[in-house]
């Protein structure tokens, strides 16, 4: 893996040719610059005055020792999450709450959460607390070595955007309240990142991921936000631009997010934020990096895997309903000079302030940045008049293996690549459909995030596991996990009438699943029909199809004289096989709350028994055919 990019402009060769100071980053006025924030949206300042009402006398819950233990006792990370978000969410509330009123009625409660979440022990989530990737984690923090994780970097932010916000209020009424802020800053957050080396960073060998620009964007918010030293500016930028490049290396030229929709919010938009404050304080140096076609691609990308309305295209970890687009992303459309990326997250916006008030306030947000960020441009999204996208025929990112086909109501996409990927599921091969809007097959997603998802047992989860996907089991086994485990003769073609994607996932499989090729073709004829079609070198006695569905199939009409079925996915559609028998349709409940937020209480899985060398699936563009 390299830093640089041939032909590319990367951050380092940037920052290398910096020759001005660099300045301070201002998003916006402090609470003393009334116009700005008079000029806020009107039912933003009012709703926010009232949320932050609701935290007035607010007891910031007790964070002890023996919560943060409870994860390696348990591995259950939602006990002590739980607390430090909540006093998060209202520390944001109370500080945005007197930005807006400026009475001054709720800096006591602010003061008392500044020190509140000065005094824990560690910033960083228990799930995060080691200093190398993947060990054990330790039971409780070493507050003379801090780790600097995704948590740490995010609280260091809202403490810093607080700071910039009210430093003037703060310092009226203590000085020792900033002062405790700077200083905390620079232990936790400064010292660490510039003196030790944390996996996020890059070395040009180890894989990156979200992390690097998660991290890196609210290390540069604390340090253009609280006027730090010109040194360590320019020390924290140098070393920032380094982890940028290995950062950039990890994508394709096609700009897929390998991590999915959720994840892209958690990566490409944090990287458009750090070019944002980069080119701010350098005057503008960095202003190059937005004419590049693969940060337009990332960029781009969110628009390309939207499925239909709330859903996506969720392969790997990501949620099937990964959130309303907003803010971020028309900011983000809006430099790159995309109106794609615009409308559609305008529209995005638009139809969550619809279906929740709390898509204005983001009041259960953790970054008090992005909660400013909606006050600032909540009156100008509002009003922006957005076009309707045209869908796209046909998305090919070759980077990752992912391809989308779509017609006038459906959205097929296929995943190829291989299971070593970031946040990777067993899923090679795998497809998702959504049908007029409906989830027709898909990918069940991944549930709430134990100390078992990133750990050695990460494919004893179900939803990692292959069987739980699109795929076969063969001889009894499943996929195994890792870059060798992987797509061959990946061969596609897309056209006007008709689109199909070939892969070989032979070699996903183990040696002892005896399989030395497995063949699987899937093709679109637009408004007509999709087709699965599966030839394999093995007996096909042991070759066992999983088809997961959201809605509940049934058993229309079997014919073993023509050796074909049909079987009906709910509402959505049906599906007929030939070269297979029904062997079973098993119903999943769920008790995991993240799985039933997205599909209720039960999702439905389809086994089917091969009873030849080739299996064939078709789904039609209507009930029946």
């Amino acid at each position: 893996m390299s830093g640089m990019v041939e032909g590319k402009v990367m951050f380092s060769e940037i920052e290398k040719n910096l020759r001005n100071k660099l300045e301070e980053f201002r998003p916006c006025g402090g609470i003393n610059d009334r116009k700005t924030w008079e000029n806020m949206d009107k039912d933003w300042r009012e709703k926010t005055i009232r949320l932050g009402e609701q935290y007035l006398g607010y007891e910031y819950p007790t964070v002890s020792a023996a919560l943060y233990m409870d994860f390696s006792i348990t591995g259950n990370r939602d006990p002590y999450q739980t607390v430090v978000f909540a006093r998060r969410c209202a520390f944001n509330a109370l500080v945005l709450a007197e930005c807006a009123e400026n009475k001054g009625r709720f800096l006591k409660d602010i003061v008392n959460g500044i020190f509140a979440i000065c005094e824990e022990s560690g910033w960083q989530l228990p799930a995060h607390n080691n200093y190398f990737r993947d060990d054990r984690q330790y039971p409780l923090p070493d507050t003379s070595r801090p780790v600097v994780d995704i948590f740490a970097c995010e609280t260091a932010a809202v403490l810093a955007v607080a700071y910039f916000l009210l430093k003037e209020p703060l310092k009226e009424l203590c000085p020792f309240i900033t002062k405790r802020i700077k200083t905390e800053l620079k232990q936790r957050i400064f010292d660490p990142f510039l003196t030790v080396h944390f996996w996020w960073m890059g070395d040009g060998q180890e894989h990156v991921n979200n992390w690097t620009v998660w991290c890196i964007q609210n290390i540069l918010l604390c340090t253009f936000l609280t006027g730090q030293e010109q040194e360590l500016k320019q020390r924290i930028v140098r070393k920032a631009c380094e982890s940028l490049d290995y950062f950039m290396a990890e994508y394709g030229e096609d700009g897929c997010c390998e991590e999915g929709a959720q994840y892209y919010r958690h990566s490409v938009l944090c990287l458009f934020q750090v070019i944002e404050i980069l080119n701010e304080t350098s005057q503008g140096a960095f202003e190059k990096l937005y004419n590049q076609n693969k940060i337009k691609n990332m960029a781009e990308y969110i628009c390309c895997v939207h499925a239909h309305n709330k859903y996506y295209v969720n392969f790997n970890d990501c949620a099937a309903i990964a959130g309303r687009a907003g803010i971020r992303e028309y900011l983000c459309g809006k430099k790159i000079k995309s109106k794609e990326l615009t409308d559609f997250a305008a529209g995005e916006f638009q139809a969550g302030l619809k279906e929740s008030p709390q898509a204005l306030l983001l009041s259960k947000e953790h970054s008090l940045y992005y909660r400013l960020l909606n006050g600032l441009y909540a009156e100008e999204i509002k009003k922006y008049q957005w076009a309707e996208i045209p869908k796209k025929a046909d998305v090919c990112y070759p980077s990752t293996g992912l391809f989308l086909f779509r017609d006038s109501n459906r959205c097929l996409a296929v995943k190829a690549g291989n299971n070593g990927e970031s946040h990777n599921h067993n899923d090679v091969g795998s497809f998702i459909l959504y049908q007029n809007g409906q989830p027709m097959f898909i990918d069940i997603g991944v549930e709430t995030y134990t100390e078992k998802t990133f750990s050695k047992k990460r494919y004893e989860i179900w939803t990692m596991q292959s069987a739980y996907h699109n795929l076969p089991s063969i001889n009894g086994m499943m996929q195994c996990d890792g870059k060798d485990y992987r797509a061959e003769n990946v061969v596609w073609e897309t056209g006007t009438e008709k689109s199909r994607v070939s892969m070989d996932i032979s070699k996903a499989y183990p040696k002892e699943a005896g399989i030395t090729c497995y063949q699987r073709t899937i093709e679109m004829l637009r408004e007509d029909k999709i087709t699965i079609t599966d030839t394999f070198e093995v007996e096909p006695e042991k070759v066992v199809l999983s088809m997961m569905t959201h809605e509940k199939p049934q058993l229309c009409r079997e014919s073993k004289e023509v050796d074909f079925l049909e079987i009906a996915i709910g509402t959505v559609g049906r599906m007929k096989v030939s070269g297979a028998a029904l062997k079973e349709i098993e119903e999943i409940f769920l008790s995991d709350n993240k799985l039933k937020a997205v599909w209720g209480k039960a999702v439905y899985r389809i086994l089917l028994q091969a009873t030849d060398h080739k299996v064939r699936m078709e789904q039609f563009n209507r009930m029946t055919q």
